[in-house]
């Protein structure tokens, strides 16, 4: 009797546990769905460029991966950390503990990227970063648990840069924003410079947020600098650069943006931002991928994407990919897999997590185009070359990243 009971409790766990039971497909997935949080900035200065639009651009990576994973239900939920670390933090520990979410993702603002990758980290779920842009993330703050995937002050600063003062803009003076972001961009970009032969004269920095740059772009006039580099948000950028050709600054000093989205040159305009050189993970008139899935998202936001949404989709799509690929929803054994498999989507072709938690893929350094170049609307930048991505970003040789291990 008690062997028959044995068997036969064997026999009903084998069909829990085999592929086609209910039981089997709950288990892999924790409390039986998927919960995805958006975290962004929804109505203050980086809602344009993150906002409502990649809370859009998470749901359409879950439409497009079929609204189910192992047969269980996706969930994506949003709320608006104001770009505060204090509300981030507080946010991000309510998901975690008490509304079951699985990851975080966007985390637009660098200072509330960091906080939120650390406590994803402690309670052992994801943050997937595509707003934070730090380099700090993938080096003294990088986490077994986090991603950042769309841009980083490296990237950015590098290729600008580098390529500026190759073309003969060797002489710099930097207005940098006073924040973590601000600093890593402009140390990154003060490296890049140096790297190959130009000088940095001076640096003056702002407190964020700030819209009134007057005093600043009359230091940077009088250092004499070729090129003004501007280690700021791109709506301080835009701003700076308006201003700038008021006062007659430009076209004497270059205004060379660290980094600029598409919807602030869409509010600015062609004739104020013309000829301005910069880099990019995204551009939705690249080619026909890209513009195939912007015109889904223009459908409903009336707006073309930013790399930080466009970076939104392709994170949360590659994560439903990681936990199919894993047959479960386990942090650990996602993020092993979002390491493994190659990154195939119109934001970036065999792109690479890396095991800093950098996703490396190709850059583009693009230019902004004079009003009568532009054809169409939207037709704002044409592109001046492509960055292979293991050029583009900090190598693994040169990561401060702890968890690396190096002889």
């Amino acid at each position: 009797m008690r062997i028959a009971k044995l068997g036969l409790l064997a026999t009903l766990s084998l069909g829990l546990a085999g592929p086609h039971g209910a039981y089997a497909q709950s288990s892999r997935i924790s409390d039986g769905v998927v919960k995805i949080a958006v975290m962004t900035d929804m109505s203050g200065i980086a809602s344009d460029m993150s906002g409502p639009g990649s809370l859009l651009a998470a749901r359409m990576a879950v439409q497009d991966f079929g609204g189910k994973v192992l047969g269980m239900p996706i969930e994506v939920i949003s709320g608006d950390h104001q770009l505060k670390p204090d509300i981030a933090s507080s946010l991000a520990r309510r998901w975690y503990d008490q509304e079951q979410v699985d990851v975080i993702a966007d985390l637009a603002g660098s200072l509330t990227a960091v906080a939120v990758v650390k406590i994803a980290k402690d309670k052992n779920r994801i943050a997937l970063v595509s707003g934070g842009g730090n380099s700090r993330l993938t080096n003294e703050d990088c986490t077994e648990r986090s991603a950042n995937w769309s841009y980083d002050t490296y990237a950015m600063a590098t290729g600008t840069g580098r390529t500026i003062t190759q073309q003969g803009g060797d002489s710099w003076f930097f207005i940098a924003v006073d924040n973590v972001f601000g600093r890593s961009m402009y140390q990154d970009a003060e490296s890049a410079i140096h790297a190959v032969g130009g000088k940095v004269l001076g640096v003056v920095r702002h407190p964020f947020p700030s819209t009134d740059f007057s005093s600043y772009l009359l230091q940077a006039q009088a250092s004499g600098a070729k090129v003004i580099g501007l280690a700021q948000s791109s709506a301080e950028a835009v701003i700076n650069i308006k201003q700038a050709a008021e006062f007659g600054i430009t076209p004497k000093q270059r205004m060379a943006p660290m980094l600029l989205m598409i919807t602030e040159t869409h509010a600015v305009g062609l004739k104020a931002l013309q000829g301005a050189v910069f880099t990019e993970s995204f551009y939705w008139d690249r080619n026909d991928e890209t513009r195939a899935w912007s015109r889904r998202f223009f459908e409903v936001r009336k707006r073309m994407p930013t790399m930080i949404q466009a970076g939104v989709y392709s994170q949360v799509l590659h994560y439903l990919k990681a936990i199919k690929a894993a047959g479960t929803d386990e942090a650990g054994a996602v993020m092993a897999k979002m390491r493994a498999l190659p990154v195939n989507d119109f934001f970036a072709k065999n792109g690479k997590l890396r095991e800093d938690g950098l996703m490396v893929h190709d850059m583009y350094l693009m230019q902004v185009k004079r009003p009568e170049e532009s054809k169409y609307p939207w037709d704002y930048y044409k592109l001046l070359k492509v960055i292979p991505g293991e050029q583009a970003f900090q190598s693994l040789a040169q990561s401060r990243c702890p968890l690396l291990k190096k002889p």
